[in-house]
């Protein structure tokens, strides 16, 4: 599987699809999203993301933590045992567990649930800075959203698709503030606060990226005209990636994406909305949960 209509794990083809069984069934509610079971899952899974999260956002702030600590460590173990019990599931009905285990969203899912139960199961570690870490770590739930959202999934092919041009400029850029750095640690020099090339790259960034702290500025003529043509370097510059990225996710939408539909005959998945047979092996397809009007 490539890609969802809403939700669903992009790539969960790898991972091995069951032929028959309770294990198939399991697997077309997690991991396939084009079925109304499988869509109400995912949302489901988005609204418990988002408000874990929000827990932790919340829990994160002294006079809340001190006055709700109590019902927020209970919520904060509710959404970690569902968490852990949809990551045992997502094992369980895929042919190929270690697979998905060491995957990037299987890390995520780990990610999501470890650090409730290493606070718990390490003595004392709640008395220690460490626990701060842990609970921020937590945050990581909110990337299991790019398993739910079809659209993070097309960016996340865009930028793939995007990569070699978006190396390209930043090469480019790289050299443009090592050049204008240097430069102005000439023409300004220590005295002026540009005490050494990687504090004035350091300036030269900034000002590309019209940032501009002011912690550093230019104090002669001639470096005003530097950092000028700076500004105005960087004003054009910015425009760039995104219009890569905004190309080349453009012709990823009109291209077509794929779909979760699986053939029945063969198993194959990942077909795009418009086919009506199988490319693997030539059977009829059943037709797009989206142009099937559901029934009341």
């Amino acid at each position: 599987m490539t890609t969802t209509s809403i939700a669903g794990t992009p790539g969960a083809e790898p991972f091995g699809r069951p032929a028959s069984g309770w294990r198939l069934r399991l697997y077309i509610v997690i991991f396939e999203a084009d079925t109304r079971a499988g869509r109400r899952f995912d949302l489901a899974l988005i609204g418990l993301i988002l408000a874990s999260v929000a827990v932790v956002v919340l829990d994160s702030i002294a006079d809340i933590h001190a006055r709700y600590e109590a019902p927020l460590r209970m919520l904060e173990w509710t959404f970690t045992i569902l968490f852990t019990v949809e990551y045992i599931a997502r094992l369980a009905c895929v042919r190929h567990p270690l697979r998905y285990a060491r995957s990037g969203y299987g890390i995520i899912d780990l990610l999501a649930v470890l650090p409730t139960y290493l606070a718990a199961l390490v003595p004392g570690l709640h008395a220690l800075l460490d626990v701060r870490v842990l609970r921020l770590l937590r945050i990581f739930r909110i990337l299991k959203l790019g398993e739910y959202v079809a659209e993070f999934s097309a960016l996340g092919q865009a930028l793939a698709a995007s990569r070699r041009k978006i190396l390209v400029f930043l090469a480019f850029v790289l050299l443009v503030v090592l050049v204008m750095g240097t430069l102005m640690y000439v023409v300004e020099g220590p005295a002026n606060g540009f005490t050494n090339i990687p504090i004035s790259v350091y300036w030269a960034i900034t000002t590309m990226t019209t940032v501009g702290f002011g912690d550093i500025t230019p104090h002669t003529n001639l470096g005003r005209g530097v950092a000028s043509l700076m500004m105005l370097l960087g004003w054009g510059t910015l425009a760039v990636p995104t219009g890569i990225v905004t190309a080349e996710f453009t012709a990823l939408r009109l291209s077509g994406a794929p779909t979760t539909r699986t053939c029945h005959e063969c198993l194959s998945e990942g077909h795009l909305p418009s086919a009506r047979f199988c490319r693997d092996c030539g059977a009829r397809l059943p037709p797009w949960q989206h142009d099937v009007p559901h029934a009341p």
